[in-house]
């Protein structure tokens, strides 16, 4: 059976020179219903983002009803990334990461353990993840779920594209609210 109610986050675009904290927004669906949209902060190449999203699914008003928790990449806000494993036991539900494509990991690699603060730590929670793998027509890293789970839960979610509403209605509403204005494109 799909994990078909679930959360979506993605961070607001940001301009590259920008320091401090980036908006997030999460979208809380059942199947393709939007039920709920939250907002919180995350500090640009922070260590915040876990403990955020664990309250903001709780602040959700679906927490109850939640079955699972999108990413739209493991990290928000540049590098705060995401402690997946973290966040599973926060919350109690099962994360799915989701890429458009499979990252390019030496660069990421390199790119954090010469330019980003606790960039070690960072890269540490990257590589246990493991390398994304390809599940309904994109790339995955999972906790808590099996690779027929994460499929199934994609296609219960997904209903333009390729990507799962929760993210693709998450990347709309951030982009409107910081832009003033939504655009499709690449999420």
């Amino acid at each position: 059976m799909p994990l078909s109610h679930a959360i979506g986050f993605d961070d607001s675009p940001f301009a590259r020179e920008h320091r401090g904290d980036v908006r997030v927004f999460g979208t809380v669906f059942a199947g393709w219903t939007l039920h709920g949209v939250v907002s919180g902060r995350v500090r640009r190449d922070g260590r915040n983002s876990t403990p955020e999203l664990a309250r903001l699914v709780q602040e959700s008003g679906a927490a109850g009803h939640l079955q699972l928790i999108l990413l739209q990449g493991v990290a928000l806000a540049g590098f705060n990334v995401v402690d997946a494993p973290t966040l599973r036991s926060a919350t109690g539900l099962p994360v799915l990461i989701v890429a458009r494509r499979a990252p390019n990991l030496d660069r990421i690699r390199t790119a954090l353990l010469t330019r980003v603060p606790g960039g070690a730590r960072k890269w540490r929670l990257i590589e246990a993840l493991g390398p994304m793998e390809p599940c309904g027509g994109v790339y995955v890293q999972r906790v808590g779920l099996d690779l027929d789970e994460a499929g199934q839960s994609l296609a219960a979610l997904t209903v333009t594209g390729r990507i799962p509403e929760p993210l693709r209605a998450a990347h709309l509403i951030a982009g409107g609210v910081m832009r003033g204005s939504s655009r499709g494109g690449r999420v």
